[in-house]
């Protein structure tokens, strides 16, 4: 395994911002890091890294124990992190050689013109890093990360703040490096996880919720089929959430609503009672399986009736 996390535990005051948390990635995977903001994905990603020491539990990476070699482990880690720290004042090589020399890369010039073709910086490589749009500053980031050749890439949140452009061609980059690389990524694009990964770590207030397969796991929740509705009146969530076949109750806006149901076709009976038991005006109603969005959100949204959010 190239990254082995166990009952990984961190605590800040009295909160528990990773409880226990255990997940392996193997040698070559692209796995899809995800949770809501808060929800413990980048604690866990600088402990991964060694930036950060957990309270209990241990990370090893490529068969190294982070917490007692964390120097060995770094070198077989190349981390961008979701607030990218660069040097403005540097130009894009003069920066590149800079983080080779602290990594002791040999033939620098060599390798720093692997990885500025690699990421598409080429173009843009004669500017100093400050010039640089937000989609190149990452590229950049994601250049240091990649300078010592390491054999597994933690990246957090590398698409934040970049346009639908910026987002396919960082797409692209992560894709092709997966195919020498383990790669461990988060990210709040959803769409973007279900088109790099065969598979996905889920987390929520500090615990894990999910580790699977997308497929399977879109799969898996397939009987909890959802409905879409929408009332010509406003009404109150409560009346929803009380229907015996609705799982959970997502507001699209004031008058339309996202349900996650057991039993569809229970479900839109009980829809059809409540409109005429409360005088409502049911606009549109439509059926359809989950996406991987509304997978995470049924396993993420604190207003889950049942309350057990690792189900």
């Amino acid at each position: 395994m190239s990254i082995e996390v166990t009952k990984l535990t961190k605590t800040y005051g009295e909160q528990k911002a990773v409880d226990a948390i255990s997940f392996k990635v193997g040698k070559g995977e692209i796995v899809g890091f995800l949770g809501p903001n808060g929800a413990g994905k980048s604690t866990t990603m600088k402990i991964i890294t060694g930036y950060l020491q957990p309270d209990d539990g241990g990370v090893v990476v490529c068969g190294i124990d982070v917490l007692k070699q964390p120097l060995e482990s770094k070198k077989k880690i190349g981390y961008l992190p979701e607030a990218n720290p660069l040097y403005y004042d540097m130009y894009v090589r003069e920066y590149l050689d800079f983080i080779a020399d602290v990594h002791a890369v040999p033939d620098r010039k060599k390798k720093i013109e692997e990885v500025i073709e690699t990421v598409g910086l080429t173009l843009e490589s004669k500017k100093r890093v400050g010039q640089l749009s937000k989609g190149y500053k990452q590229r950049v980031g994601l250049a240091a990360a990649l300078i010592h050749d390491p054999e597994v890439l933690i990246l957090d949140e590398p698409t934040t703040g970049l346009d639908p452009n910026q987002i396919i061609e960082i797409r692209e980059v992560i894709k092709k490096l997966g195919q020498q690389k383990t790669v461990l990524f988060s990210s709040h694009i959803l769409q973007e996880v279900e088109a790099i990964c065969d598979r996905v770590v889920i987390v929520n207030r500090g615990k894990l919720v999910a580790d699977d397969n997308v497929s399977k796991l879109l799969n898996e929740t397939q009987k909890e089929e959802t409905l879409r509705v929408a009332f010509r009146e406003a009404l109150e969530p409560a009346w929803l959430e009380r229907l015996s076949s609705v799982r959970t109750v997502n507001k699209i806006n004031t008058n339309e609503w996202e349900l996650v149901c057991n039993n569809v076709q229970e479900a839109r009976r009980q829809l059809m009672e409540l409109a005429l038991q409360q005088n409502l005006n049911i606009v549109s109603l439509q059926s359809g399986t989950q996406s991987l969005e509304e997978v995470f959100r049924s396993l993420t949204n604190n207003n889950s009736k049942d309350g057990n959010l690792g189900s």
